[in-house]
């Protein structure tokens, strides 16, 4: 059993992808698609990862934090740097299946 690592959308992104069946938002404002990867992190990194995507969040919709199971991704999942000597951070490599997700939790985004 892996680790579990999270991701923080909006509640209307993962509203449209329960719809669907897929998740393919990767970071905020950008696509799948767009990037060709989803961002995620694991727990310890999360404080650091919301302030800095979130951190002036004043959109309409709640954030929440999709917790998942990596062993039921279906898609490669690989740990890699930003840049050499640099932390890790997982990233997904294909669209997030909606039963990867074990749990979503609300989010608050603590003001800078």
């Amino acid at each position: 059993m892996s680790t579990h690592i999270v991701h923080l959308t909006e509640r209307s992104l993962w509203e449209e992808a329960r719809a669907r069946g897929t998740y393919e938002m990767s970071t905020r404002g950008k696509t799948l698609q767009e990037e060709g990867f989803i961002h995620c992190s694991t727990r310890a990194q999360l404080p650091k990862v919301a302030a800095f995507l979130y951190g002036s969040y004043d959109g309409p919709d709640e954030l929440v934090l999709l917790v998942i199971d990596p062993d039921r991704l279906g898609v490669p999942l690989k740990w890699e740097a930003p840049e050499p000597g640099a932390e890790e951070f997982p990233h997904i490599y294909g669209p997030l299946a909606v039963a990867a997700v074990v749990d979503v939790e609300p989010w608050q985004v603590t003001p800078r």
